[in-house]
């Protein structure tokens, strides 16, 4: 889905993004609407009030947006290049499934960053966040970081979270289910994670670069390249 930029102030506030974090965000005063820094915003708000279908199994999207962020508190860190910037574009995951399916859910999203990864050539690691450095929605996360060589270290390129139920209480995202005989609702867990932003171009470059300056391009990729096996300098 190509995914609106602009949500209302519940959509926000109801993904978790208008908490210790919000200062991060740009807001539109005039209309009062907020530009998102992930799509994850408006495919959470997309079933907003409605009660889904799970019976076959979780639904899963894949949002394709721009995404703005004020990167408040950056002091200048990394934003001379791609790496920290206020406008990039991104693609990113979303699962609605039933509470008792998130966990199996969250290592399929993870599994899917690594397969990307791997088709890139990417040396990485894998991050079980610590609970105290998790926002206000996730229950779980885990940060994929790659090798950067010009900076010595690694650099986070996707992350996924699982949510449980935090979202779904606050935007009215329910499914129905059976109980002693009798159908009731209750809420879905959701679930987000990225997939590729333009940060990656910073460790594929970095990571394939040869002494003369060409870049081999990872076997993974060149058939998105008409078959481009190395990238030569121009000039």
């Amino acid at each position: 889905m190509i995914t609106p930029t602009l949500v209302k102030p519940e959509v926000m506030a109801g993904t978790g993004f208008l908490g210790k974090h919000a200062d991060e965000i740009y807001h539109l005063g005039t209309d009062d609407l907020y530009l998102v820094g992930t799509s994850e915003v408006a495919l959470a708000g997309y079933h907003s009030g409605e009660i889904v279908d799970l019976a076959d199994g979780p639904k899963r999207y894949a949002g394709w947006s721009a995404c703005y962020r004020r990167e408040a508190g950056s002091y200048g860190k990394d934003t001379r290049g791609i790496i920290r910037v206020h406008q990039f574009h991104k693609v990113e995951m979303f699962s609605y499934c039933r509470v008792e399916d998130a966990a199996a859910e969250h290592q399929r999203l993870l599994a899917w960053e690594e397969q990307m990864l791997a088709k890139a050539g990417l040396p990485y690691r894998v991050i079980d966040t610590a609970a105290g450095d998790l926002g206000s929605s996730a229950a779980r996360k885990f940060d994929c970081e790659a090798w950067l060589p010009t900076q010595n270290r690694y650099l986070e390129l996707t992350s996924t979270s699982n949510c449980t139920t935090f979202q779904a209480r606050r935007l009215g995202v329910r499914e129905r289910f059976e109980v002693e005989g009798r159908t009731e609702t209750r809420p879905v867990a959701t679930l987000n994670g990225t997939l590729a932003t333009t940060r990656w171009i910073v460790a594929i470059l970095e990571n394939h670069q040869q002494p003369d300056g060409s870049v081999v391009v990872p076997e993974g990729l060149r058939g998105y390249l008409g078959g481009l096996e190395v990238l030569e300098p121009v000039g």
